[in-house]
């Protein structure tokens, strides 16, 4: 039997979706029980949200002032001591997950394996090299603990309907006090968040401005979608890193991704793979990203893009 134990990200109040995609990635291990851990200083409502998730058959509360912010320094003695019983510890391969999971390993002496996309047994998973251009396998130790992020973006969310027992846990940890939290800065917006949203608009370097930008912001919330950007953007200054995306910014799987003035770099493919449908607004007919799109419209983005925003509104 695989004993896996799945790390909540959560914001407090609400569990994040990554946590539900792990939960269906944990389960594909064969006669896989799994678990969920809920750190957090109230850690009450987001567990009773992890325990309805299909599958799950016990969540961990873990209760404590110093967990109120998310810090891979404070969570990670804590989740080792947790992992004590587990064959198996799991978190989604976001922000959260790649700065606290190879913190775990390195406590507990154990290997990692990054961004699982597909599971063939306990030992042998299958991940992403070189920009998703390969997926290796690889097996692991069956006689040592493993940890691994997963990708998220390759796996559907959990569904509702469990009733997992929640129980309460008290961890003899000394926390490190050489890392404390001191403050955090973040866009404010009402729009979903764009690792998670069913929709996402993103602008390219064709936009021209930062301030060209608020034309791909109007859209996107006459849709109510989130929004992105592509590396050259932002390296142009049109848009914040938290928006870029591709290889090195955030690997999404929208349900529809629309791609505005972007050309479609391998790095920004990388990134999109696993959405559900591509659209595609380039005035180049001859850009790369018409070679994945579902959809693609070749003019000018400038009266393309109202002009979706007038028929959305109508």
């Amino acid at each position: 039997m695989s004993r896996i134990l799945i790390i909540a990200e959560h914001d407090g109040s609400h569990l994040n979706p990554g946590t539900a995609k792990c939960v269906t990635c944990a389960a594909a291990l064969t006669g896989a029980s799994i678990t969920v851990a809920v750190l957090a200083r109230d850690p009450a409502a987001v567990a009773s949200q992890a325990a309805v998730l299909a599958g799950v058959t016990r969540v961990l509360a873990v209760a404590n002032p110093a967990n109120e912010h998310p810090m891979a320094a404070v969570l990670a003695p804590q989740i080792a001591a947790l992992a004590r019983d587990f064959t198996h510890v799991l978190g989604p391969a976001t922000t959260f997950g790649k700065d606290l999971m190879p913190r775990v390993a390195a406590l507990l002496g154990a290997p990692q394996i990054s961004e699982i996309m597909a599971i063939e047994s306990a030992t042998r998973f299958r991940r992403p090299v070189y920009a998703g251009n390969a997926i290796v396998t690889v097996e692991a130790d069956p006689a040592r603990k493993l940890l691994a992020t997963v990708r998220v973006a390759s796996f559907e969310a959990a569904s509702g309907g469990g009733s997992a027992a929640i129980e309460s846990r008290t961890l003899n940890v000394v926390l490190p006090s050489h890392t404390r939290y001191i403050g955090a800065r973040s866009g404010s917006t009402d729009r979903p968040d764009l690792q998670t949203a069913s929709k996402v608009v993103s602008g390219g370097r064709a936009l021209g401005s930062a301030e060209n930008f608020k034309l791909l912001f109007r859209f996107a919330d006459k849709i109510g979608a989130a929004v992105g950007a592509s590396r050259a953007a932002v390296d142009a200054g049109y848009a914040p890193n938290e928006m870029q995306v591709g290889q090195t910014g955030k690997i999404i799987s929208p349900e529809m991704y629309i791609a505005v003035g972007i050309s479609g770099a391998i790095q920004h493919l990388t990134g999109i793979k696993d959405a559900r449908t591509i659209v595609a607004i380039n005035k180049d007919s001859e850009a790369p990203i018409f070679e994945v799109a579902d959809v693609g419209l070749v003019g000018d983005l400038f009266q393309i893009v109202p002009e979706l925003e007038r028929l959305v509104g109508s």
